[in-house]
């Protein structure tokens, strides 16, 4: 080793120790790029929590963003004076608006006029994107100022390639660590809003370390210190109300009194429960989506279960895909025949929720408590084709019905389940001589989404049995059965029902002309024209 300082042995200049102005910088560029991409995610699960559950929003959002965090970075070259004045009122301003942006889209969409009926209105959507373009454009001009913060203070360490390669690996650590972050730690324990003040409360302590290293430069050292003082204070008091905020919000928003609100780690549950009629009035909404009221969601599993398992006859093994909340399951349980039922939830948490909430687990009659039900929490699309594997390789058994209960098609998370290989999967798990049972959305509301279903399982090679039943809560409901056998009818039906019987069954396979069928392609994964069509149909609804 050379004795001279500072050198190599093969006299390369050894890169001195870095600077503590230039650590702190460069630990602000992951936190901004964590700070900002929480904003971006945490816009695009408003949209789809208020305007509906699908990847428009989360599309548009994104695509919006990323224009605003494009113009931001094109305006930075205005900006030649002051930089590290300039940075630390542009972090004030992102953990401003951006950590009070959830709270105020909640509180603004019970205030404002919805035009355009439940999926929010026109006065919601121009705050809503004028808030992501604000906020991107904010974030835009963050890594820019930066850039030529390091440049102009430590230019002797840094060429432009070394430079730009140091902070766009930080940028982008930040954003996968949020990224991962977001949906499995802060959502699920803090919530939207608390996760939004949060972050903002981390733009305004980048903003307080940067008014502390570069206090020598800073002309006006006490006003901006006042500003970050105004700034953490307005978030601090923000996030000790946020309870009180979200619990008003919701209670507009659901009307009924809610008994309980929860996070998973998947989506928003919230239970309400009204003083009027036999049971309380007890609903369930996912993501702002209902999902089931106590008063007639017995007319929509009856219809969903009993045609299936009565046309087998006998069923020993049924598995149902989603309908964690247990109450297909209280259904199938009515058939002494039944052995085994397998229910595949991904929620956890709605599995737990069901089976140890003293009112939920009335509605489901304990079902999930039974000795017979084996809950696995897993995605039904993976989940199926390893059990198809196993079945195939002897060590798995296959199953006499198979009822399909997810939510309807409104994403491509969720579409991919209405999807031939979807269908196909299904078809090898299940017995000889068995039947599936598909529950798909209203064939009056979504007419050519209903069809597609139907030409769905058409396509996999199954006879179907389209069928649809009144649930005054959601209006005309469709099903769908299928098998590669002739459907025998309904001869025998449990006791205790109330709703389906024998006799009204034929009834419920008749289409007047409004909900005949109508031409429809099958929905297949590489295109997934289910969602589009589903979009459109209810987005009409609106």
């Amino acid at each position: 080793m050379s004795a001279e300082a500072g050198t190599a042995t093969a006299g390369t200049p050894v890169r001195p120790r870095p600077a503590p102005a230039e650590v702190a910088l460069l630990a602000s560029v992951f936190v901004v790029a964590a700070c900002g991409l929480v904003y971006e995610l945490a816009a695009g699960a408003l949209a789809s929590y208020l305007l509906g559950d699908s990847v428009l929003q989360f599309s548009t959002i994104i695509g919006t963003y990323l224009f605003a965090m494009g113009l931001g970075s094109w305006l930075s070259r205005l900006v030649e004076r002051q930089l590290v004045a300039q940075f630390l009122r542009i972090e004030l301003l992102v953990g401003l608006v951006g950590g009070l942006m959830p709270a105020a889209l909640f509180v603004a969409y019970n205030l404002l006029p919805h035009e355009w009926g439940s999926g929010g209105g026109a006065a919601f959507r121009v705050l809503l994107y004028g808030c992501v373009l604000l906020v991107g454009m904010l974030v835009g001009l963050e890594i820019p100022l930066v850039m030529r913060i390091l440049k102009r203070h430590f230019a002797e360490r840094y060429a432009l390639r070394e430079l730009v390669s140091e902070v766009l690996t930080f940028d982008y650590l930040g954003a996968l660590a949020v990224a991962v972050a977001f949906p499995l730690l802060f959502v699920p324990h803090l919530g939207l809003v608390r996760t939004g003040l949060f972050f903002g409360l981390l733009n305004a302590v980048v903003a307080v370390w940067a008014l502390w290293l570069f206090r020598g430069e800073l002309r006006r050292f006490a006003a901006h210190a006042a500003a970050c003082a105004t700034v953490i204070a307005t978030l601090l008091a923000a996030m000790a109300g946020a309870s009180r905020l979200t619990t008003w919000a919701e209670d507009q928003f659901y009307g009924d009194g809610i008994i309980l609100r929860e996070s998973s780690e998947y989506q928003r549950v919230v239970v309400t429960q009204s003083h009027a009629g036999g049971h309380g009035g007890i609903r369930l909404f996912l993501n702002g989506n209902l999902q089931f009221h106590s008063r007639d969601e017995y007319r929509y599993h009856e219809a969903l279960v009993h045609p299936a398992l009565a046309a087998h006859g006998a069923p020993k093994r049924v598995l149902v895909l989603g309908g964690g909340d247990g109450l297909a399951v209280r259904e199938v349980l009515r058939h002494a025949s039944v052995e085994q039922v397998t229910l595949v939830e991904l929620d956890p948490h709605i599995t737990r929720l069901f089976a140890s909430h003293a009112a939920l687990m009335a509605l489901n009659e304990r079902a999930l408590a039974s000795p017979k039900v084996k809950i696995v929490n897993a995605d039904a699309f993976t989940w199926l084709e390893q059990h198809a594997r196993e079945v195939e390789a002897g060590r798995g058994a296959p199953f006499d019905i198979v009822i399909a209960d997810f939510p309807d098609p409104s994403n491509y998370s969720l579409g991919k389940l209405y999807t031939t290989s979807f269908y196909q999967r299904a078809d090898q798990v299940l017995a000889a001589g068995g039947w599936i049972v598909v529950q798909t959305t209203s064939p009056l509301i979504a007419r050519r989404s209903f069809w597609t279903v139907v030409a769905t399982l058409e396509a996999v090679g199954y006879g179907t049995w389209p069928y649809h039943a009144h649930v005054p809560s959601f209006g005309e409901w469709g099903f769908v059965l299928a098998g590669r056998r002739p459907w025998p009818g309904v001869r025998k039906l449990p006791p205790g029902l109330r709703f389906l019987t024998v006799e009204g069954v034929p009834a419920l396979l008749q289409f007047p002309p409004d909900m005949a069928r109508v031409p429809a392609e099958p929905n297949r994964l590489s295109n997934q024209v289910l969602v589009g069509i589903f979009e459109e149909e209810w987005g009409q609804v609106k």
